[in-house]
This record gives C-alpha cells, sequence and structure tokens, in this order.
C-alpha cells in the first residue's frame, strides 16, 4: 500500500510540475505573441504551452547519480535540467514582468526571451531522457 501512495504522490508532483510548466508557457507565448505579430496564434501558445509541460515534467525532478567514488565525473544530466530550469524560469518571470508592469522592451529582448524559453526547456527534455536511459 505504502508504494503506490508513494507512487501516486510522485505523480502528482510530477503532474504539478507539468501545470507549471505549462503557465510558464503561456506567459511566454502571451509575451512573445503579442510582440511578433507573425505568433500571434493560438497554435504558437499551445505549442509554448506544451514545451513546457513536457520540459517541467521529464527535467525537473530527474533522477540523480549516487555521491560515490565510482560517480566522481560531472552529472550532465544534473547539469543540463539546472540550467534548463534557470533559463526557462527566468525567461517566464521576464514575460510576466514585460506583461504585468505593461513595458514596450526592444525587440531584442522579446528573441532572446524565445530563445532562452526553447533553449531552457530543450535542455530539460534532454535531460530528462538522458536520467530515465541511464536508469534503464
Amino acid at each position: 500500500m505504502r508504494f503506490r501512495v508513494r507512487k501516486t504522490a510522485h505523480l502528482f508532483e510530477r503532474l504539478g510540475l507539468a501545470m507549471a510548466g505549462a503557465a510558464c508557457g503561456l506567459f511566454v507565448g502571451a509575451y512573445v505573441g503579442s510582440a511578433i505579430p507573425v505568433l500571434t496564434t493560438q497554435g504558437f501558445l499551445l505549442l509554448m504551452m506544451l514545451l513546457g509541460v513536457v520540459g517541467f515534467y521529464l527535467g525537473i525532478d530527474t533522477p540523480q547519480l549516487p555521491f560515490d567514488d565510482a560517480h566522481s565525473h560531472i552529472d550532465a544530466a544534473e547539469l543540463l535540467s539546472s540550467a534548463g530550469t534557470l533559463c526557462a524560469t527566468l525567461t517566464a518571470l521576464v514575460s510576466v514582468a514585460v506583461i504585468v508592469l505593461r513595458l514596450e522592451p526592444h525587440d531584442a529582448l522579446t528573441w532572446l526571451v524565445l530563445l532562452g524559453w526553447i533553449g531552457g526547456v530543450t535542455m530539460q527534455i534532454v535531460a530528462g531522457a538522458k536520467a530515465r536511459m541511464r536508469k534503464a
């Protein structure tokens, strides 16, 4: 019974992370879509949200290597996961700030946010896939 409860709790945690990723993707999509007219579509918003769901579901909760002499090298999955999470959440924070404060930043910031978001969630997805492949 305890095993099922732990698995259920872990699933709830991962679903919560996925929803946080979707929310971050929604803010990034809303900001970038409002600043770049070509990207003002529902499809673009859904794509940003889907990237957030997959990235945050896979990449934030990666299984870590044990700390011992046999595993003394750098854990690439852990490094990618943390860097990706930082990039993705930072771009979401910037997006929220621009929207809430009604700022009109330079177009370069908009492109930087878009590239930072895509890069961040890509790092999370790769990290999550890498960590799960070594576990199997």
